[in-house]
This record gives structure tokens, sequence and C-alpha cells, in this order.
């Protein structure tokens, strides 16, 4: 039995132990994660491959988007082969994916990579932490390939119809076709490059927000057992400290990425629902106009989703806290004035447990440690008094935790709105172009 505890102990503080570094090596767990950044080169982890990536970062994304645009515009040829929308979707793409390079090698740059996803913090929570972020850290790159894939097969199908059409049309040197194939190639790398690094960047910043909401959710079983106030503030403080840090070093991200698809989006709108334009709209001019707009919208997603999602289940610590305060004071009033306290227990938990199934069959709602309908057991605040709790439940209504932009909490209501806000923006934009009043 003492063997079995030893061992048990071993395999715990190896565990450990594995995520305390702050340095990485090649053969650790974000190996596939450093391989993935080196063939896309995007690793900066050196003098001459951060020379590299900036060079490819320009080639791909500012010099071969400028030189499909003015060179390979085909102003001459006929409608379907006609690209009206070329500069808007060149522009979009470049100036969200130059944004989310930058920011990318700032972050890796001075924080490094395993710093920067957390995992030199991992040592100091729990097993059930560990092994979630573990796991979600090696689903992220599947996730990365769902997003990019099927909109570069869809970019490429139309890159290599455009161009195995019209070779003859478009400028060339040497062999029509071989001039042709180079370009479709260069003009396929670029979006994938584009596409990749914007998708990068909200990846990982989901990854970074879906290890709080594990340590949310791992927070929230302290009420579950008999703590002491004084752990539970500790932990809280530290989850509010890390959620502050990801708040300062990603909301110039989110705020320039809600800026520059807002007026990316406003624009192909506008050029779109021209008089001029919109009779001639059809799938061969405004195919990638679409794709450009999926793939912006959706890192967009990724990113307010995240933030709000983490900001939801940060400030549902309040009304779990106020469940457990309230459960604990009825438990202890029952207690006082009842003949036979130590054997009673509180009628309304027994009620709630036998309509639970019931209640679980009528209701399709997505419940957990944080958010969810159960009552706290009542060992879990048997040495706790009144005042302690009042004050810890205080705490957490005047000390909301969440993703904050300069100020501003991401929550629901500010997502809300925002939808009002481009909504209004968007009903004013085609009242002056198509008439809508």
């Amino acid at each position: 039995m003492a063997d079995d505890i030893m061992v048990d102990e071993a395999l715990l503080n190896r565990s450990k132990n594995k995520f305390k570094r702050c340095v990485s090596h090649t053969q650790d767990e974000l190996k596939s994660f450093r391989s993935y950044l080196r063939w896309m080169c995007v690793d900066q982890s050196n003098a001459w491959r951060a020379c590299l990536s900036w060079f490819v970062f320009f080639l791909f994304g500012i010099f071969v988007p400028a030189m499909s645009h003015f060179v390979f515009g085909c102003g001459t040829c006929d409608s379907k082969h006609k690209r009206p929308y070329d500069s808007v979707v060149q522009l979009s793409l470049s100036s969200v994916a130059s944004l989310s390079f930058v920011c990318l090698s700032r972050f890796v740059k001075k924080f490094g990579l395993r710093r920067f996803l957390f995992l030199d913090k991992l040592y100091d929570e729990s097993e059930t932490v560990r092994r979630g972020y573990t796991a979600q850290l090696d689903r992220s790159l599947k996730l990365l390939c769902i997003f990019v894939i099927p909109c570069f097969v869809a970019d490429g199908a139309y890159k290599i119809w455009w161009y195995a059409s019209e070779a003859r049309q478009i400028p060339f040197v040497g062999n029509v076709y071989a001039s042709a194939a180079v370009a479709c190639i260069m003009e396929l790398c670029s979006w994938l490059f584009r596409t990749t690094v914007i998708f990068l960047v909200c990846v990982l910043f989901r990854l970074i927000c879906y290890l709080q909401i594990l340590r949310l959710q791992d927070f929230a079983t302290m009420f579950e057992v008999d703590s002491d106030v004084g752990s539970v503030l500790s932990e809280h403080l530290r989850i509010r400290r890390q959620l502050t840090i990801i708040s300062h070093r990603c909301r110039a991200f989110i705020l320039w990425s809600l800026i520059l698809v807002t007026v990316s989006q406003f624009a192909l709108l506008l050029i779109t629902t021209k008089s001029s334009t919109m009779v001639n709209l059809d799938v061969y001019r405004a195919g990638e106009l679409v794709l450009c707009s999926i793939t912006l919208v959706t890192g967009l997603f990724i990113l307010l989703r995240s933030a709000t999602k983490i900001t939801h289940k940060a400030q549902a610590v309040t009304c779990l806290a106020a469940k457990w305060h309230v459960c604990a004071t009825l438990d202890s009033f029952d207690a006082a004035t009842a003949q036979n306290a130590s054997g009673r227990s509180l009628p309304v938990v027994v009620g709630s447990e036998e309509h639970g199934e019931s209640d679980n069959e009528e209701v399709d709602v997505e419940e957990d440690e944080l958010d969810n309908t159960k009552l706290i057991p009542s060992y879990a605040y048997t040495t706790i008094s009144f005042q302690k709790r009042h004050a810890l439940v205080k705490y957490f209504e005047n000390n909301r935790a969440g993703i904050t932009i300069f100020g501003f909490t991401l929550d629901r209501t500010t997502l809300h709105t925002i939808f009002m806000l481009e909504l209004s923006l968007v009903l004013w934009l085609l009242g002056k172009t198509v008439g809508i009043s």
C-alpha cells in the first residue's frame, strides 16, 4: 500500500515538473506547434528564422497581392473573368494578416511560446486542468486546419479555373502556361499564408481562454468542499490576475481586428450595392469576395466568442457564491430552530433531488460546475461564519472578472451593443445606396 502511494506521488511530481519550465526544448509538448510555425515560416526563434519569416511575410502578404492586382487584373477579360472587387479583397486580407503577423511575432518574441500559452503556470493547477488543457492544445492544430482548408480549397478551385481559362490574356514571360502556373501557385501560397496567420492567432487566443475556463470550473469545486474564505479569495485573485494579463496582451489585437474587419465589410457592402455593379453580380465576380468575408468574420467571431464565454464563466462565480451563501444561511437557520437539527437536512435539497430527472428531461441546457441549478451540500460550509460568507459574496459582486478592452468588459451586453451599432450603419448604408428606408 505504501509503495503504491509513493509511486502515485512520484508520477504526480513528474507531471508537475513537466510544466514547471519556462524555457522550451525541441521535444516538449509544443513540438507539433513549433514545427507548424516553422513550416509556415512564422518561427522567429533565432536571427536567421526571423529574417526568413519577415521575408516570407513581405513576399506573400504584400508583394504577391499587389502584383496580383496591378499586373494580373485583366481589365480586357470578359465579364466572367473580370475581378472588380479584387482591390478590396486584397487590402482586407493583407491588412488583417499583417496585424495578426505583427502581433504573433511580438507575442512570441517578448514572452516565448510557453509563457504566452501559460504552460509555465500549469504546475500550480490540478491534474484535471492540466489534462484538459493538454488535450485542447493537441486539438488546436486540427481546429486550425478545419478553418483554413475549406477556404483554401474553394479559392484554389477558383484560381485554377481563372488561370486555366484566361492564360493567354494575362502578361507572361516565356511560356504562357508556365507563367500562368507560377502566378497561380504564388497567389495560392499568398492566400494560404494570410488566412493561416489570421486563424492561427485566433485559435491561440481561444486556447488561452479555454485554459481560464478550465481553471474557473476547477475553482467552482472549492464551494463543494469545506474550504476557508482565505483560500477561495486567494485563488480568485490569481485567476483575476491571469485574466488581466490576457486582456493587456490581446486588447490591441482584438480592437484593431474589430475595426479592420468592420471597415472591410462596409467597403465590400458599399461596392457591391452600387447600382452599376448589382446588375453584374454573380459567383464568378464575387466568389473571392465571399471567401474573404467568411474568413474575416469567422476569425472575429472566434475572438469575440472566446472572450465573451470566459467573461460569462467568470461572472457566473458571483451567482455560485450567492447560492452557496444562501444554502449555508438556510441550513444554519433550520439547524438552530429545529429540535433534532443534527439529523435533519435541508428540505429543498430533497425536493430538488426528487425532481432532478424530470427537470433534466424537460430543460435542454448546458450546465457545468459554474452555471447549474444544483444546491450546495451542507458539509461545504459548516465551519464558515455568516460574516465571512457575506463579505466574500460582496467581494464577488464588486469585483467582476473577465476579458476587457481598455476598461470595457467583453460580455454579452457589449456584443449586443456592437451588433446594434453595426446594424444601424448597415441600414444607413443600404439607404444611401439601394434606397432602403
